[in-house]
């Protein structure tokens, strides 16, 4: 048994259970609209500074540049340690502040304490995912696709852990949100790691139970966050569906344990007869493909001599390629229109003349969706190229059309159109990441994967700044101004700009849609020209490797145990 539990812990499958929990625990930044109100009171903000904190979560969740750039020199565990060392110091500073515990921070060291936290759900996603790509590599669409939506369900979990432990106490949400993302990181830190690659015909299958886990662990926060809104639930009835969720969380581990049970017994030798066997592998030399030149050059000299798509791009190289700067055009407007469209949700449905109560699911649907695109991304996109060979930018240009559907619906909307573009917006923002970080990479390799990926994702918080605050917002303003001043008021008049109907985000939203058409475009272009490298099989050399480890595992060989006496038992 102590065999077998150090065999699950050390396993493949046991990496991806422990990297399910991470993720579900990395999406605090969703939460800041529950505990921002707090921040706002007992520190006496401003609606303007508190935006300024906005920025600054934002800023450090979406610049994870840092991260990749040390996981290339330093042990994943490292990494691990390092995202949640800064996780706690940043929420526990900013508790502490809320809370009292400490004189009131300058503004700029609020700042700073949610841009630290904020950040370290980058050092999360590089040290989980990243590992999970390479142990993986044949099914990276689907591994992408599983570990976003759990960080796309994170904020639902951690709500309900909250409210099961602490009540209603908003202010404890932040001391849950800085120790137990932090915890997990730290229990599980030497299990994440990069193993050999190795081939299990039933891989997909495997995949497709996480797959129905994570389904029905979505549907049922859904099901409790709707009754939440619509009956007072008791401190146990918090706890119970805590309980539920936490059962749900562990049920991959159950998977896992399966999975490896049915590896042990069939490399079990009934031959042997149960004697203790000492089993020495041969040493295998495995020859690389690409022979290292005798004197390598400068990586500055080599920025223009590209190796094929597929192979391992040195980070400059894969920087300074067109097929980089496509899909930094295709996401510079594709997810910063997204991103824009859920950060004014809110807003919208108040222009709208929704309830209160009606705008709450309309964030909650977004979340829902949100989920739901990242994993149908992953599994559909790998399907596709599977069976199919169809580039898998072709999926993210379907993706950026079917958002500008949603963004029509918000700038043209008739009753009820913006609870169906709710579930556009969700499902197109959810189902956009995973496939960049797929596209990534297969054309430009996993051996500087960590830093390629954040350097990928740089170009969503530039889109939503642009389009966010230079236009949606800017737009916005000036249609509320025209509203006053046909009051005969003036903006000193009033304590805070709003502006009510369908004309406050018409012209935002229009622009929105050309964009979003636009990255659609610039993406089809990608399709274009990767059509032919996605007909060709694109991880052969995974499959070589997997096949080179089981022939390795083949020719072990099986040496008895010899008594005292140099005899061997009977």
């Amino acid at each position: 048994m102590v065999s077998f539990a150090e065999q699950v812990v050390k396993g493949r499958w046991f990496t991806v259970f422990a990297s399910f929990l991470i993720m579900a625990g990395a999406g605090a930044t969703y939460l800041f609209g529950i505990y921002s109100k707090d921040i706002k009171s007992t520190l006496g903000y401003t609606q303007s500074t508190l935006n300024l904190l906005g920025f600054f979560k934002d800023l450090g969740a979406n610049v994870g540049v840092f991260s990749g750039l040390i996981a290339e020199i330093i042990p994943t565990w490292a990494v691990l340690l390092i995202g949640s060392a800064m996780n706690f110091v940043g929420y526990f500073m900013i508790w502490m502040a809320v809370s009292g515990r400490i004189s009131r921070p300058n503004v700029w060291e609020m700042c700073a304490y949610i841009c630290i936290g904020a950040n370290s759900q980058n050092f999360a996603n590089t040290g989980a995912l990243v590992t999970c790509v390479k142990n993986f590599p044949e099914s990276r669409g689907i591994m992408l696709g599983l570990l976003k939506g759990f960080v796309g369900l994170s904020g639902a979990i951690m709500t309900q852990i909250y409210l099961a432990i602490y009540g209603n106490d908003s202010k404890s949400l932040i001391l849950l949100i800085a120790w137990l993302p932090a915890a997990i990181s730290v229990v599980f830190v030497y299990t994440i790691r990069t193993l050999k690659v190795s081939r299990q015909s039933n891989e997909i299958n495997v995949f497709y139970q996480f797959l129905y886990v994570s389904i029905g662990l979505a549907l049922f926060l859904m099901v409790v966050t709707i009754l939440e809104k619509q009956f007072a639930f008791s401190k146990a009835g918090y706890a119970a569906s805590a309980s539920v969720v936490s059962a749900m969380l562990f049920l991959p581990l159950l998977v896992a344990i399966r999975e490896e049970y049915s590896l042990l017994h069939g490399r079990t030798d009934p031959e042997n007869g149960g004697e203790d066997n000492i089993v020495v592998e041969k040493e295998a030399i495995i020859v690389e493909e690409m022979v290292e030149k005798e004197d390598p050059k400068s990586c500055f000299l080599t920025i223009w001599d590209k190796p094929k798509r597929g192979e391992d791009y040195t980070i400059l190289q894969a920087l300074l390629s067109i097929d980089m700067g496509i899909l930094f055009l295709a996401t510079l407007f594709g997810l910063g229109s997204s991103l824009t469209a859920v950060d004014n949700l809110g807003q919208i449905g108040e222009s709208l003349g929704y309830p209160t109560k009606t705008i709450s699911t309309f964030v909650s649907l977004v979340s829902i969706w949100n989920y739901f695109g990242r994993v149908f991304a992953g599994f559909v996109s790998e399907t596709l190229l599977a069976k199919y060979k169809v580039p898998r930018p072709l999926m993210m240009t379907f993706v950026l059309v079917l958002a500008a559907v949603g963004h029509i619906l918000i700038a043209f909307p008739i009753p009820g159109s913006v609870y169906i573009a709710s579930v556009i917006m969700g499902f197109s923002f959810g189902a956009q990441l995973p496939l960049l970080f797929a596209i990534i990479s297969e054309l430009f390799g996993l051996k500087y994967y960590s830093t390629l990926f954040n350097c990928g994702q740089l170009a969503s918080p530039l889109g939503s700044y642009l389009l966010n605050v230079k236009v949606t917002g800017m737009l916005y303003d000036r249609e509320a101004l025209k509203q006053l001043a046909k009051k005969g008021l003036k903006r000193g008049d009033v304590k805070e700009l709003t502006c009510l109907g369908s004309n406050c985000y018409r012209l935002p939203f229009i622009i929105l849609a050309s964009v979003t058409l636009f990255g659609a475009l610039v993406s089809f272009i990608l399709v274009v020209r990767t059509r032919e490298f996605y007909k060709s099989d694109i991880y052969r050399k995974f499959r070589e490797q997997a096949e080179a480890s089981e022939n390795l595992e083949k020719e072990k060989v099986v040496v008895p145990i010899k008594n005292d006496v140099g005899q061997t038992p009977n």
